[in-house]
């Protein structure tokens, strides 16, 4: 298995895209378990697409770019037909919001999949004649990094909609480190990815000094039994623990524990894939919003860290700093970086500069080829139906 899709070559890719697709598949076949492979057949939510939607998309989106050899994500970009008849109007995101994808009148299941295996086996058939140079494989990184990406997605649509997945993702192995804090000096790092890495996601895009002052980080995520501290402390009842924005968020939900929290007794169940089970008091914390986050950052007196701040600590590799069970929130909006431009999928970033919030990591769902620490994950601050959790450093 490759250590990164960002500089693999033409056999590696071929291989990884393989076991993207064999990947895709194996969760759709949890949601087709529960009978939710159909359209209409669960509530619409404002941030969950329909799993058979989802299939077909991840499909449409390597023909568009592999087959179709489309320069960019504009509606007329695609030099070629798509395989299915109306492939454009059922998968492209541009023109379908997330409520209309539950009203289409999608193919079959064993169409849809037909058309997956399709457009795999001639990509692959495409990808043994074309050159091991940048611009070439670069249709193909793109592809296996959106379908890896749309793993993840498929794990937080598992969560919403109660569905068990493999049982290595429904609980996954996470040992009980010790928690502390770690001192960095402070200094100049170059921020963002180097001109001469093969892939690099536009909002990386580039490297530029950044300076750093000196500052005090956890060693690990905030946990379970950290923030049912701040909970049993009346946390979400207290005003001055929240920003504007955040007493607005939580006047709306009326919440008083994090996402899929339940009293049993004296103790805190929480809510995992459709089953309830007693929180784990050394895991992190998840399913946490930024709102959340600053909360408890309030009370505790603490703050979180910069996306800054938050790669200098990656980088250094200090061996109790350990990151990758979750995403994490940062201080930092998704904001350009200097010389900022849009690539070929021109809506990955640029629509959301400003309106959300930077996340830093990965999380145990994250593929290991994805993992960088230069990735930079984004969300609106309100989103707590993902796999996040967060940090904290000193004041």
């Amino acid at each position: 298995m490759i250590s990164s899709f960002r500089n693999a070559t033409s056999e590696e890719l071929s291989n990884a895209l393989q076991d993207a697709r064999d990947y895709t598949l194996q969760l759709f076949e949890c949601f087709s378990a529960e009978g939710l492979d159909v359209p209409g057949k669960v509530p619409v939510s404002s941030n969950v697409s329909p799993p058979l939607w989802l299939l077909g998309h991840i499909a449409w989106f390597a023909e568009w770019y592999i087959l179709r050899e489309a320069e960019s994500s504009a509606p007329t970009a695609a030099k070629r037909t798509s395989l299915l008849t109306k492939g454009d109007d059922w998968f492209d995101p541009n023109t379908l919001p997330h409520r209309g994808r539950w009203t289409l009148d999608l193919p079959r299941t064993g169409a849809l999949k037909t058309y997956c295996h399709e457009v795999l086996d001639r990509a692959l058939d495409k990808l043994t004649r074309v050159p091991d140079d940048e611009a070439a494989l670069y249709p193909y990184r793109l592809a296996l990094a959106y379908e890896d990406m749309c793993g993840e997605v498929m794990l937080n649509h598992m969560q919403a909609l109660r569905v068990m997945p493999m049982t290595r993702l429904a609980s996954p192995a996470i040992p009980n480190w010790s928690q502390g804090e770690i001192r960095f000096p402070g200094g100049t790092i170059q921020m963002g990815s180097e001109k001469a890495d093969e892939f690099v996601f536009d909002n990386e895009k580039y490297a530029h000094p950044m300076y750093v002052p000196s500052f005090t980080m956890d060693s690990t995520l905030v946990s379970n039994a950290q923030f049912a501290e701040f909970v049993a402390d009346g946390g979400y009842d207290k005003a001055d623990y929240w920003s504007k924005s955040g007493r607005a968020w939580l006047m709306r939900q009326e919440r008083s524990a994090p996402n899929s929290w339940q009293r049993d007794g004296q103790r805190w169940c929480a809510e995992r894939f459709g089953h309830l089970l007693i929180l784990a008091a050394h895991e992190p914390v998840r399913h946490i919003n930024l709102y959340e986050a600053q909360a408890y950052c309030m009370w505790a007196q603490r703050r979180l860290p910069t996306e800054a701040e938050w790669e200098y600590a990656a980088l250094a590799a200090h061996p109790a700093m350990r990151w990758g069970d979750l995403w994490e929130w940062t201080a930092s909006p998704f904001e350009p970086y200097p010389g900022f431009s849009a690539d070929a999928y021109r809506e990955y970033s640029q629509p959301y500069f400003m309106t959300h919030q930077t996340l830093r990591g990965a999380s145990f769902a994250t593929r290991q080829r994805m993992r960088s620490t230069k990735f930079r994950n984004f969300h609106l601050p309100e989103r707590s139906d993902l796999l996040a959790g967060f940090r904290t450093c000193a004041l």
